[in-house]
């Protein structure tokens, strides 16, 4: 008895070929989740804006204030129209003491001097750090 007692234990004890994945797929899922959460995501102008290309870039913070300039040359902050003259104001208040940059998303159809009149509004209202946005030459 004891004879097909250990030939049963034997045949309990092989090894199969198979492998459990799910721990993998667990990890997987944590890892995307993960990733999902700390992704920084960047606030746009709320208009739709066709950016010029540049030979150069540079990135920058996250924390910026952005102005967009549409080709019709409607000047918008945060999906809302402000106009030139609205810029110095919005700038100003959004500043508060802090170094934040201006980005200025101007349409590569809008006219310059309505770019230069926003730059220099951002000026006028204490932006040290005055850019324009553009999309990489190589794109």
């Amino acid at each position: 008895m004891a004879k097909g007692f250990k030939r049963f234990q034997d045949h309990q004890n092989e090894t199969s070929g198979e492998i459990n994945i799910s721990p993998l797929i667990d990890v997987v899922f944590i890892l995307l989740i993960f990733f999902i959460v700390t992704t920084v995501f960047i606030d746009e102008t709320g208009v739709e804006i066709e950016k010029p290309r540049a030979a150069s870039q540079r990135e920058l913070d996250q924390n910026s204030i952005l102005i967009g300039i549409t080709a019709e040359g409607g000047v918008y902050h945060s999906g809302r129209e402000i106009g030139v003259g609205g810029v110095r104001s919005v700038v100003g208040r959004l500043l508060k003491g802090e170094d934040l940059p201006v980005v200025i998303q101007a349409d590569r159809r809008a006219e310059t001097q309505k770019t230069v009149e926003v730059l220099d509004e951002a000026k006028l209202a204490g932006a040290a750090r005055v850019f324009v946005s553009t999309l990489d030459g190589g794109s």
